[in-house]
């Protein structure tokens, strides 16, 4: 099988970059269509709008409804393909730029991306996780390319909550962990290649800046200030964990995230890193990993007050029924827990789960 690495054609990070998106977005046509949901574009979308068609664009607003499902990818395209759009301009985070991008490859138009929160390394991935009108993890969709043009304005992310960016760090803070999996089951990565070089080394790099960085960061955001530290982290966050989680490949921390869709409930309203941040551990606990190496994750993620027990991820009242049923959609075959470098049963993710709790709240105790 062939090694395979792919990113994004450019990717352009900077403080008050929205007042500078226009001569980056030139290149890729005249007619944009600008999907966003009703927040982003009250703080920035709209903005960003004016100032295209000031620079004579022909902008079509959409506004994001939501959910990235096949339903929302087509009512979108049909728009596009009324106006005639030659490229497709996803501004926000997460599921909205996951939509856009299925928009863009509908329509086989540029695929542009404004991010605004470094609360995951969606941006960058020439994929999108597809999801059902009710929330639950339905399939990945591939694309033959990553995005044309990422825009990161570091002074939007830094207006953000803080629990996004945490949120983001948790994302990111899973792709070494789950490359190396990758790696040592001799895996695939997004791409249905081989990892490369290149992907574990900026996995790797990833990681170390998000615990060089990471505190420090956190603390930035909360008071909505832009430092190098904040910069260093948005750029982990974003594009590092996007080439690392895709060149090098997902694993259990991902497959786990998958599993707790399936659960109804309050679970429903914590983010995606939140999710992830319970299955890196998970994913810890299943290989076995020492116990300096584990608490030094849950050390770090604790201070980014990121949720570690049964009860902050609103799992604590579930049954042993509910829970097989969430290790029984994290083990399916075409998910990513088969990049585990060993076999992994539902019983081993019920018990692993359970073991996150345990072991959080005696490290809690002792500290």
């Amino acid at each position: 099988m062939d090694k395979i690495f792919g990113s994004p054609s450019r990717y352009v990070q900077g403080k008050d970059l929205l007042l500078r998106a226009s001569e980056y977005i030139e290149p890729y046509g005249e007619t944009l269509l600008i999907l966003a949901d009703e927040t982003v574009q009250e703080i920035c979308a709209n903005t960003l709008a004016d100032q295209l068609e000031e620079s004579e664009f022909n902008v079509v607003k959409v506004t994001f409804n939501g959910e990235c499902s096949f339903k929302e990818i087509e009512r979108i395209a049909e728009i596009g393909r009324d106006h005639e759009v030659e490229a497709v301009l996803g501004v926000g985070s997460g599921k909205a730029l996951d939509t856009a991008k299925a928009v863009a490859h509908e329509l086989n138009t540029a695929m542009l991306i404004f991010n605004t929160l470094a609360s995951s390394d969606a941006p960058t991935s020439g994929l999108s996780v597809i999801y059902t009108e009710n929330g639950e993890v339905e399939t990945y969709q591939f694309y033959d390319k990553n995005p044309d043009l990422v825009l990161v304005d570091t002074r939007i992310v830094a207006q953000g909550p803080s629990r996004m960016l945490a949120s983001g760090i948790a994302d990111a803070l899973a792709t070494l962990v789950e490359a190396r999996a990758a790696q040592q089951a001799h895996g695939q990565n997004m791409f249905d290649g081989k990892p490369t070089i290149a992907g574990m080394a900026i996995a790797e790099r990833c990681e170390e800046i998000l615990f060089k960085y990471g505190i420090q960061a956190y603390a930035a955001n909360q008071e909505k200030i832009v430092t190098p530290a904040l910069e260093a982290v948005i750029e982990a966050n974003t594009l590092l964990s996007g080439l690392g989680f895709e060149n090098g490949g997902l694993a259990g921390a991902h497959a786990i995230h998958n599993g707790f869709t399936v659960q109804h409930g309050k679970i429903h309203d914590m983010t995606h890193g939140e999710k992830v941040a319970y299955g890196i551990i998970t994913q810890l606990v299943l290989e076995n990993r020492p116990q300096a190496e584990l608490e030094r994750y849950i050390d770090f993620m604790l201070k980014l007050d990121l949720p570690l027990t049964l009860e902050a991820i609103h799992l604590d009242e579930v049954s042993d029924d509910e829970l097989y049923k969430i290790a029984e959609l994290a083990i399916d075959p075409d998910d990513t827990m088969a990049n585990m470098p060993f076999d992994v049963r539902a019983d081993d993710v019920v018990e692993a789960i359970k073991a996150v709790d345990v072991y959080v709240k005696d490290y809690k105790r002792r500290h």
